[in-house]
């Protein structure tokens, strides 16, 4: 029997797989003699042996079978062939058949029993080997910028996307990041994640190694007074923080300019090259202290040559205080308007009412201390000042009409014309009344006649007069209500030591508490209301003091019971046993003096305070 009788082959013949090629093999079996398992493992294993050893996820050599349109056919030496996207390979023009290629298995089988292979993975694991050797020695790799994405920039680092953070470009901050892109530059890997995949890399360590010796030769050479080149490189509220070459130094705001500066971005600008003088070192906490007016000479040096006393000048309101206003007539120089020297004739509270912070004002020079670097101003010096003619038009003693414009606790302001007041003690506004506050005789916008009493051209100060107005009637009251005369007064107020009444001519008078009746008082509201009309008897006149003291018990000593029991009775007063006793004299001189101090202090004129004119 020929070998072809003694075989035959079927669908379902002894099948067994590749342990390394994972292939279904098919044993064609001997019907008259069959293979036994141990025969059957060594013709599979003679089988493996005529293929390399091939696993997955490995990079293998291979040889083009074919090229077509869409795919390029590559034998790897399995049982068979693999299928590589033709867009996988960067470049086909020399590709032909017979080449050796290396690809990526990817796959041993697919659905169709093909081998999946990928010449674009293979590029990707040679180039990763490569990176992780790169970033294993610390070697330096040259990558092209490619776009910018948030954080950074995206790099082409041998074909595969490396990032760039913003932080890692540059040893300076780095404001425009779209300067860099297409720009081919020297990076280190500083960073690999395997499992994703990542790479990250960075300019600024190379920058860094590159000037560390030049920061060194910086330090060791640093003195103080030197004066080096530098870039802007931040600014804060505080200063500008200056990069000497590897090496940050600090410009305190102050040390900017020898003028006044808000915020350190009126006189410098990022990335802006300066001359910059060392003002100190600290090489234990390695802080450079720099200064950039000091390159400039100071304004005050030759201020004798640029200013002189009379001068007239302009410059912006720097600074307002409770005190006057700081004008900034050159960078560097300042000088202050007094608010008494603002206005020749307006009281000025506060700076704020004449002038406003940045507005340019005209002064004159009033006086310059080259030592102490200090420039006296004046405003009102640019106007002739009023108050030369005042005399003239305001004579002691003359009347005008005025209106009133302010009304404080001492007296009232007065507006003669516009610019021009003068003021009205309260002890001026009235002959006859007692006046706690000027409000209760006057209002404010009313017009007032007033009498000129005074003027003080130094203090720039017009005393005034109300009641001046009329003749002083206290010559006439001397005789009226002498000592012992008898009267009648209507309360008008009440006090803690007693009454105020009005008298029939309109002048008030006092009735002590103790002048109300023999026995205490306990409660005067209670007994006397406003508008009660007493009878009463003149005990003291006093000219100078303009006081009149009044007494109804005084008035009861000799007068009939009728009438002594009617009062009392009035003011629901206990009576004490009379008779004999209103007819002696009812003044204590101590109480009475008691009474009358307390009087005086409550309605004495309170002094006049200079700083509350308006």
């Amino acid at each position: 029997m020929s070998a072809e009788e003694n075989v035959k082959v079927t669908e379902d013949a002894l099948g067994t797989k590749s342990a390394k090629t994972g292939a279904k093999i098919n044993i064609i079996q001997n019907e008259d003699k069959p293979y036994s398992k141990e025969e059957v493992d060594q013709m599979l294993s003679l089988y493996e042996k005529t293929f390399g050893t091939i696993k997955e996820g490995e990079i293998v050599k291979g040889k083009v079978l074919s090229i077509s349109n869409n795919e390029v056919a590559v034998d790897i030496g399995f049982k068979s062939e693999g299928f590589v996207p033709l867009s996988e390979f960067s470049s086909t023009e020399n590709l032909k058949v017979g080449d050796e290629i290396e690809v990526y298995l990817e796959s041993i089988e697919d659905k169709d029993g093909h081998l999946v292979l990928s010449r674009k993975r293979a590029d990707f694991v040679r180039i990763w080997e490569r990176i992780t050797q790169a970033y294993e020695k610390g070697e330096i790799l040259q990558g092209r910028c490619l776009r910018r994405i948030k954080g950074g920039i995206v790099v082409d680092l041998m074909g595969i996307d490396a990032f760039l953070p913003g932080s890692q470009i540059d040893v300076r901050p780095i404001r425009d990041f779209d300067q860099f892109i297409g720009k081919t530059m020297d990076f280190k890997i500083v960073k690999i994640n395997h499992p994703l995949e990542n790479v990250v890399v960075s300019h600024k360590v190379l920058i860094e190694q590159e000037i560390a010796g030049q920061k060194k030769q910086i330090l060791d050479n640093l003195q103080k007074d030197q004066v080096l080149d530098g870039l802007v490189k931040a600014i804060a509220d505080f200063g500008v923080f200056i990069d000497l070459g590897g090496v940050d130094g600090l410009i305190h705001i102050t040390d900017l300019s020898w003028g006044r500066v808000n915020h350190p971005s009126e006189v410098v600008k990022l990335d802006q090259m300066l001359k910059v003088k060392v003002l100190d070192y600290d090489p234990e906490k390695k802080r450079i202290s720099l200064g950039l007016k000091q390159l400039q000479p100071h304004p005050w040096e030759n201020i004798d040559e640029k200013f002189k006393v009379g001068q007239k000048v302009s410059g912006k309101v720097v600074s307002l205080t409770d005190y006057g206003a700081f004008i900034e007539i050159e960078k560097g120089i300042e000088g202050l308007i007094h608010i008494s020297e603002m206005s020749w004739t307006q009281h000025i509270k506060h700076p704020s009412q004449f002038v406003a912070m940045g507005q340019i004002v005209e002064a004159v020079i009033l006086s310059i201390d080259k030592n102490e670097k200090k420039i006296s101003l004046g405003m009102k010096q640019l106007e002739p000042d009023p108050w030369g003619n005042l005399l003239q038009k305001y004579p002691v003693g003359s009347k005008h009409k005025g209106i009133v414009r302010n009304i404080t606790n001492f007296g009232v302001f007065v507006e003669l014309e516009s610019g021009v007041d003068g003021l009205i003690h309260i002890s001026d506004l009235s002959w006859t009344k007692k006046i706690r506050h000027p409000a209760e005789v006057v209002k404010k916008g009313e017009t007032i006649d007033v009498v000129i009493l005074g003027i003080d051209m130094e203090q720039r100060r017009i005393s005034l007069g109300h009641k001046q107005v009329q003749e002083n009637p206290w010559d006439n009251f001397a005789e009226v209500y002498k000592v012992g005369v008898e009267t009648e007064g209507k309360v008008v107020r009440l006090i803690e030591k007693g009454l105020i009444v009005e008298l029939p001519l309109g002048v008030d008078g006092f009735v002590p508490a103790s002048q109300l009746s023999q026995a205490p008082i306990k409660n005067i509201a209670e007994s006397f209301k406003i508008d009660d009309v007493l009878p009463l008897q003149v005990i003291e006149f006093d000219k100078e003091s303009k006081r009149i003291v009044l007494s109804v018990t005084e008035y009861l000593k000799n007068k009939e019971k009728k009438i002594i029991d009617e009062y009392f009775r009035k003011h629901q007063l206990t009576p004490v046993t009379l008779g004999d006793a209103v007819k002696e004299s009812t003044i204590n001189p101590e109480i009475l003096a008691e009474e009358k101090k307390a009087f005086d202090e409550q309605f004495s004129a309170p002094p006049i305070d200079t700083n509350n004119k308006k």
